[in-house]
């Protein structure tokens, strides 16, 4: 039995990765379940002392 390989996520042709993905759900697709929740991360290397 041969594993699958497993693929990265890809993105359809033209498609600008910043704003598309920023983008707000709209109401209707939240109705549907169509998002994603997202966490952004920062951190702040400025040092205390």
């Amino acid at each position: 039995m041969k594993k699958k390989k497993q693929e990265e996520p890809t993105m359809a042709p033209g498609m600008s990765d910043h704003e598309e993905l920023e983008q707000s759900a709209t109401n209707e697709e939240i109705e549907r379940g169509e998002f994603t929740e997202v966490t952004n991360l920062s951190y702040d290397e400025v040092d205390p002392s």
